[in-house]
C-alpha cells in the first residue's frame, strides 16, 4: 500500500504542483476566476491561477493559489469557455500539442488530473465544448498523419474525449468537394436541440493563417458531416477571412466572429441548406474571442484598444451600442461571463508595454449595453485590474505571466 501510494504521489509531483500562501491557507473561496497561464518569456512553465472573484470577500481581485503543470511554456492557449459542471476543466498549450484536465473541485486545491496530446489520429486540439452527456468535443487542426510532414495537411478533426482524457469518438472533417481549401477546425457551437454542431475552418500557422473561408455542420448525434459551405465575403471582401468563435444567439442562429473582424450569423441550420450572411463588421482586424450576453454580442477589438458591444434584437441586423477603450496600448483578446457576479473577464494578449499586462472585469447595463470597467476588482499594486507584469507567484516561481483562458467557476 505504501507503494502505491508512493506512486501516485510522484505522478501527481510530474504532472502537476500547486501552491498557497499560508496566509490563506485556512481560507475559503465562495467564487473563483481561474485563469490558464504561462512564463512570457518561454523559461518557466505554464500554470493555472486562482483569483477571488466574488465581489463581496475582501480578497476581491487577488491571488489565492496556482497549480504548475510539467508543461514549459510555448503558447498556453485555449481553456473551455464555461466552467463545467464537472469541475474538470480542459487547457491546452496550443503549439506544444499538449492538453491538460484540471481538477478545479476544490478551488484552493486545483489538480492536474490528466494530460493528453495526439488522439484519435488527430493533432492540436483548440477548442472544448461541453455535450449534454458531459464529453467535451474538441476540434483538432491536423490529422497525426500529416501534422509532421511538410505540407502538414489542411485538414483535422472532431474529437470527443470524456473527463478522464480517454477517446469516445472521433471524426475526419476532410470533405473530398472542398479538397483544395483549408479545412482546419478552429472552434464550434453545439445545438442539441436541432442535433447539429457548427464548427469553424481556420489556420494557427502564420503562413495560412489568412486561408480560412468555410463552416460545416454536423449531426450531433452520429458526427456526421452534413454540409461545408463559404462564409459570405461581404462588399469589402475580407471581414469573412479566417472565421474563428462561433456563438448561439437567442434566436437559435450562430454569430461567428473572424479574424478580419466581421460578425458571419448562420441561419436554417437544421435543413440541407444552411446560410452564411455577413451582418457586421468592426473596425481594423485581428478581432478576438467574441461572448453573447443576452441580446448583446461583446467583442475585442484590437483597433479600438477594447470592446464593442452590439445589440442584437434585430437579429439580421446587429446594431453597436457601446464601445469601451481599455488603454492605448490595450490589446484586447479573450472574453468570458460570469453569470453569477454579472461580469466579464479579459485578458490581452502581450505587447511591450507593462500596461497590456493586465487583466480586467467588465460590467455591462442590461438595458443599454453599456460596457464599464470594474473599478472595485484590484490587484495589490491598488490599481484596477490584475497585473501579469513579473512578480512571485504562489507556485514559487518569479516571471512574466503569460495569460490567455480564463474561465469563472460556477
Amino acid at each position: 500500500m505504501l507503494k502505491f501510494l508512493s506512486g501516485i504521489a510522484l505522478a501527481s509531483l510530474l504532472l502537476g504542483t500547486s501552491a498557497m500562501s499560508a496566509e490563506r491557507d485556512t481560507r475559503t473561496s465562495s467564487h473563483s476566476l481561474f485563469v490558464w497561464a504561462g512564463d512570457r518569456d518561454k523559461q518557466g512553465n505554464d500554470f493555472l491561477l486562482v483569483i477571488d472573484a466574488d465581489p463581496d470577500s475582501a480578497d476581491f481581485g487577488r491571488m489565492l493559489t496556482s497549480l504548475k503543470t510539467d508543461q514549459k511554456t510555448v503558447r498556453p492557449h485555449h481553456t473551455e469557455y464555461t466552467m463545467p459542471a464537472s469541475g474538470m476543466l480542459f487547457a491546452n498549450d496550443h503549439d506544444a500539442g499538449r492538453s491538460f484536465i484540471l481538477d478545479v473541485r476544490n478551488p484552493l486545491r486545483p489538480k492536474a488530473a490528466a494530460s493528453f496530446d495526439d488522439m484519435g489520429g488527430f493533432a492540436h486540439p483548440h477548442s472544448y465544448l461541453r455535450l449534454p452527456n458531459g464529453n467535451v468535443l474538441a476540434t483538432f487542426q491536423h490529422n497525426h498523419a500529416t501534422m509532421h510532414s511538410e505540407s502538414r495537411g489542411k485538414s483535422g478533426g472532431l474529437v470527443e474525449i470524456d473527463d478522464r482524457g480517454k477517446l469516445v469518438r472521433a471524426v475526419s472533417n476532410a470533405d473530398p468537394a472542398f479538397a483544395d481549401n483549408l479545412l482546419m477546425p478552429y472552434s464550434l457551437a453545439v445545438l442539441p436541440e436541432i442535433d447539429r454542431v457548427v464548427s469553424t475552418n481556420s489556420s494557427m500557422h502564420d503562413d495560412d493563417l489568412l486561408s480560412g473561408t468555410t463552416y460545416q455542420v454536423w449531426r450531433l448525434s452520429d458526427l456526421k458531416l452534413l454540409r461545408t459551405a463559404y462564409f459570405d465575403p461581404g462588399v469589402q471582401g475580407y471581414a469573412h477571412i479566417s472565421p474563428e468563435e462561433p456563438r448561439v444567439g437567442t434566436d437559435g442562429s450562430v454569430y461567428v466572429q473572424s479574424l478580419g473582424c466581421g460578425v458571419e450569423r448562420i441561419t436554417a441550420i437544421a435543413t440541407d441548406a444552411p446560410k452564411a450572411k455577413l451582418v457586421h463588421t468592426f473596425p481594423g482586424n485581428w478581432c478576438g474571442v467574441p461572448v453573447i450576453v443576452g441580446r448583446y454580442f461583446i467583442q475585442s477589438v484590437p483597433a479600438v484598444h477594447g470592446y464593442i458591444a452590439l445589440d442584437l434584437t434585430d437579429s439580421a441586423h446587429p446594431v453597436e451600442v457601446s464601445r469601451l477603450k481599455i488603454s492605448d496600448d490595450y490589446n484586447p483578446h479573450w472574453t468570458a461571463w460570469d453569470p453569477l457576479t454579472k461580469r466579464i473577464v479579459i485578458t490581452p494578449k502581450p505587447m511591450d508595454s507593462d500596461a497590456s499586462d493586465r487583466m480586467y472585469l467588465l460590467k455591462i447595463d442590461p438595458d443599454s449595453g453599456a460596457l464599464s470597467i470594474d473599478e472595485d476588482f484590484r490587484d495589490t499594486d491598488g490599481k484596477v485590474g490584475f497585473s501579469f507584469a513579473a512578480r512571485a507567484w504562489p507556485h514559487g516561481w518569479t516571471g512574466r505571466g503569460l495569460p490567455h483562458g480564463a474561465v469563472f467557476s460556477r
